[in-house]
Formats: structure tokens, sequence, C-alpha cells
């Protein structure tokens, strides 16, 4: 072997040593970064690939009345979004995208109708021209986008050659509906924001259970369009179930609208509850608009508490009665003149020289009656007055579940005279389902219960939480001076001589009724300023309940600011919308014979 050819043989023998070597370096560092540093360089990797990922919004839980009607529930709608760094429309120096700008900004015009195709073409030129990595996706516009709408859209030139060649997707959103409309919509609630959380009502109240967990998507290419994969699944809400009837709610502010449209009247409010369950059957509430003359739910005025007025002296009798300071058929003398307490002067709205037994006295409503009652029982101490209205239950702090119900305010005044006032229901307040808690107890033999708006909470099939009215107090008074107070309480209704809530002068009826027994106390009461109590501004109400002989629902009705005239009647403006929501409920919610030209009830 020539030393030539031993030479190439040791040349390539090297050659091939060091090229093994350098493959097993290759092959040792893949191996090393595959196990001891994988971590680290997928941590690195993951960092540089763009993770986009949207949520998918869960769809909010319904709420139902008390015989399955929908009150609100969420609608599917969609936005429309735009990424102006989709490859395509940038390349050419935006060839793709000028040739088709115009057809789209029409067809999204002519399909959307808010807006003409000049303001879309500007929208979206301004969207593209705009670009820029922090802030690729551009949403086009503020309207919500139906499911049929969708489909028109993704026909649209270019945007039917799907997301890598548009930059055009769509994301989820929900809107609230409500079926019954404005009807009792302010017990209902609301929400705010896209696929936002309660503001109001039962909407707030319960939000974390109706407003269920988003999910979770990315933006994947599937067979050559961006289409949103999900990463995790979202979690619907959980439903709803009201005492609320749609029916009996559509019954009440019919009745309630009708009276402070004739009256033009600052606001009023309705609420109707069974008696011996606690479930609140309607809540309703108006407010006048000022720019339009129309009225509308703005404001839940039911829970929040205001000074009573006269509904409060059976109150203040009944405390009287059951500490055995008077008996119903005890006297009590008042003055047209008015009655002097140090130096509060107090007037009837009826005045006269005359003496009436108790009974009277809450029949007729006198201030003078009520203030020299309770004055003289507790010997002008409003502690010991205060005292007793707590024994009562009145004081009681109670879940309303609505956010913003009010409790009662009821003080001891530093004064000696203020206790003459509150005895006639100023000085105090309550909202008006605290009183109507207060006459249901009354009908409800003296059991004062919780109000009930919610009966459950389901997911599906299952109920996951029940809600049940609570005793308050079992026995508010005893059972005598309860049987003098309904007495009393009949009396106000159907003694024509007396009652403020019988028949005016005319004859006309307020809340006496041809088809159905209702007792109950009306009220008037001065509204407050920062000037003081005007004599021309009034709040009216009226509550009770019905049939009288064996009670089924109780109902309030309250009137602020009537406007129209000078004379306000608490009996013919609240007593006449008790006495249509009685005589509709009872026909809607039991069977009915006529005897001897009465009509029978029984329950359906």
């Amino acid at each position: 072997m020539s030393e030539k050819t031993k030479t190439t043989i040791i040349t390539f023998a090297i050659i091939f040593i060091l090229i093994t070597i350098g493959f097993g370096v290759v092959i040792a560092k893949i191996i090393y970064l595959q196990t001891v540093e994988y971590d680290k360089w997928e941590q690195l990797s993951g960092a540089n690939r763009t993770k986009t990922t949207y949520p998918i919004p869960a769809r909010r839980g319904n709420i139902y009345d008390a015989e399955g009607r929908l009150l609100a529930s969420s609608i599917p709608q969609y936005a429309i979004y735009m990424d102006t760094r989709v490859e395509a429309l940038n390349q050419d120096n935006g060839a793709l995208f000028w040739q088709y700008v115009d057809s789209i900004a029409n067809g999204l015009s002519q399909v959307l109708g808010d807006k003409s195709a000049s303001d879309y073409r500007q929208k979206i030129v301004s969207a593209y021209r705009g670009r820029s990595v922090k802030e690729r996706d551009i949403r086009l516009t503020t309207t919500r986008v139906s499911y049929t709408q969708k489909k028109e859209i993704e026909q649209l030139p270019l945007i039917s050659r799907g997301y890598y060649k548009s930059g055009i997707y769509f994301r989820d959103m929900n809107r609230r509906s409500k079926p019954f409309g404005s009807l009792g919509s302010r017990t209902i609630g609301s929400i705010y924001g896209e696929n936002g959380h309660g503001n109001a009502g039962i909407e707030k109240r319960f939000d974390e259970y109706l407003c269920g967990k988003d999910g979770e998507s990315r933006l994947d290419r599937v067979a050559g369009r961006k289409q949103h994969i999900p990463i995790r699944e979202a979690e619907s809400g959980a439903d709803i179930h009201t005492t609320l009837d749609a029916n009996l709610m559509d019954i009440c502010e019919s009745s309630l609208r009708k009276q402070i449209t004739k009256n033009q009247a600052d606001w009023g409010c309705v609420i109707l509850m069974e008696v011996e369950t606690g479930e609140i059957k309607a809540i309703c509430n108006l407010d006048l608009n000022q720019e339009n003359g129309q009225y509308y739910e703005s404001a839940n005025h039911a829970v929040i508490r205001v000074e009573p007025g006269s509904t409060f002296k059976t109150i203040s009798l009944m405390a009287a009665l059951d500490d055995g300071k008077i008996a119903i058929d005890d006297s009590v003398e008042v003055w047209r003149k008015g009655w002097r307490y140090h130096s509060v002067s107090h007037t009837d709205a009826h005045p006269a020289d005359t003496i009436y037994s108790i009974r009277q006295a809450l029949a007729v409503s006198s201030n003078i009656a009520l203030a020299r009652i309770v004055t003289e029982s507790y010997n002008g101490s409003a502690q010991k007055f205060v005292k007793k209205l707590k024994h009562l239950g009145l004081m009681d702090s109670v879940d309303y579940i609505i956010p913003g119900a009010q409790q009662a305010l009821i003080t001891v005044p530093d004064d000696t005279v203020t206790i003459s006032k509150m005895a006639y229901g100023y000085s105090v307040e309550l909202s008006p389902l605290q009183m109507l808690m207060f006459y249901n107890g009354i009908a409800n033999d003296g059991k004062i219960i919780s109000p009930v708006l919610v009966n459950k909470i389901c997911k599906g099939d299952k109920t996951i939480e029940r809600f049940e009215s609570s005793v308050i107090r079992s026995s508010m008074c005893s059972s005598s001076t309860l049987a003098d107070i309904k007495q009393c309480l009949h009396d106000v209704v159907w003694d024509n001589d007396l009652g403020t809530a019988s028949v005016n002068p005319w004859g006309m009826r307020k809340a006496q009724s041809k088809l159905v027994s209702i007792a109950g106390k009306t009220g008037t009461a001065q509204i407050s300023s920062e000037h003081g109590y005007s004599n021309k501004r009034h709040r009216m109400s009226f509550v009770g309940y019905f049939p009288e002989e064996k009670p089924q629902y109780s109902c309030i009705c309250v009137i602020h600011g009537p406007r129209n005239y000078g004379y306000y009647d608490a009996g013919m403006d609240c007593g006449s919308v008790v006495r249509n929501i009685a005589e509709k409920t009872m026909a809607y919610t039991n069977e009915y014979v006529i005897e001897k030209g009465k009509l029978i009830f029984a329950q359906k």
C-alpha cells in the first residue's frame, strides 16, 4: 500500500470519527433539551406563541312566576368584531381589504339597518388604519346581532370565505328579555353591561345563582375558517321561581295606573300578599315621567319607608288596648278647634265637638282621639309606647329579599311632645310592605309572618334551595284585643255614617264591595320637606284584607302627591283601588256561585 493511499484512508477515518462525534454531541444535546431543560424551553416557547382566548358567556338563569311563566330570560345575541392583523388583509398593501371594504360596509348596513354604508365604511377603515399588535380586535358595531342576522352577515362577500380572509368573527352575548314588559320590573330587577350582573331587585339579590360560570374558548383554524373551540364549557345559571303571579300583577298595575293617572300623582304602589303563607303575589310601582306625563316603573316604593299617617292608628290602638289602658267602648272627647298637647296642636280632617267611642274614633280616623289615647295611656312617655310597639313585632328585623328594602324606623324621641304625633303616624317610618305585614298579621289571627317573594332556586330538575315564611310573632296581641281591632277595621269600611272607606256623601262606594267583604284602614299624611310639612301635598293609603270572614289576601295601596284636585280622600282614591283588586283577584283565584244574590267563593 502506497503512502498516498494510507494518508487518504487515515484522513477519511478522522473525518468519519469527527462526524460521528458531532452527531453524538447533537443527539446528546437534543436528549438534554428534551429531558432536563424541557420545562424551561416549553415555557419560553409558550410565551412566544399567541394565545388568544375568549370567554364563553354562561346562560343566565331564568326568573319565573308562581305558575311557571317567564318573567325574565336571556336571548342569545352576538357582537361583530374584526381582527385587523389577519395576514390576508395585510398582503399586497391590503389589496384584498380595499377590494371588499365597500361590499362589507354595504352588507352590514342593509342587514342591521342602524347605520349607513358610509358610516360602516368609515368605522372599518379607521379600525384597519389604526391597527396595532396591542389592539387587533375591533368591535364594528354596538348593535347586538340576532342569530338570523348573524347568518345573513356570514354570507356577505369575503366574510363568507372565513376568518383568515376577512378577519370578521362573532362573539356570543346575551340580552335580558322580560316577556311581560315593565310589569313588576323594579321587583324583578335588571342587569348592566354585556352579560353583566344584576343591579336591582331579584336579579341583584340572586345574581350569584343566576349568572352561572363563563366558559373559555380559543380561535383555531378549522377547514379554512377560524372558529371558537371550547377549552372549558360554560355552566348555565340557576333558575329563580318566585311567588309572583303575572295575572295578579297585571290586575294590580291596571287598577293602580287608572287611579294615579286620574290623580296625576307623583307615584303609587300596590302589594298583594297571601294571608296564610305570606307569599307576595304582586308588587307594582308606577312613577310619573314629568316630560311625557306617562307612568313607568322606576323605583320600588313598596320597600322604602315613609311616614304612614293614619294607617298607623290601628297599631297605636292595638298597643293601648292590649296593655289594658283602654276598652273598646270607652269614650274620648274631641273638639272642632282641636286639641293642644304642650306646644303641638292637633286637629281632625272632619272637625266636630263630640264624644266618640274608641271604636268610632278609629272608624272616623280622629287625630285628636288617637293622640289623647296614646299620651294619656302612657303618661306622655314615648319610651313606654315604643317598648310596646317593639313587643307587637313592629321593629323586628326581616329579610325582605329585595335589595334596598328598609326596616322600620321607630325611635324614642328626645322631646315630650312627639309621642302625640307618633300616635297617628308621624315621626315614625315604615315601608308599605312592613305596614302590610302588620295588617296581614291581623288577618292571620294575630300571627305575623315574614313575606316570601322567592319559592325556590332550581338548576335543571334539581332544587338547590327552598324558601318559606318564618314566624316573626306567633301572637301579636291577646285574642280579645285582636277581635276588637278586627271590628274596628270592619267599621272603617262598613259604617256608612263614620267609616272613612265606606261611602262618600254622594253614595259612591270607596272600599265597599258588593262582591267581596273588605276590612281595612285609610291613611293620609302630609308630605314633609326641608321646609316642613305641606298642607297641599299628601300621601294617601289604604291597607286591609279580604274576604273579611275568612281572609285569603291582604293588600295595600299607596298614592303619593296627587295634584289634580284640592280634596284628597284616601278611602275613595286608594280604597277603590283595593276594592277593584279584591273583586278581580277573588274571581281569578276562586270558583264561585251565586246564592241569594251574593257571590260565594271557594278556592280553586
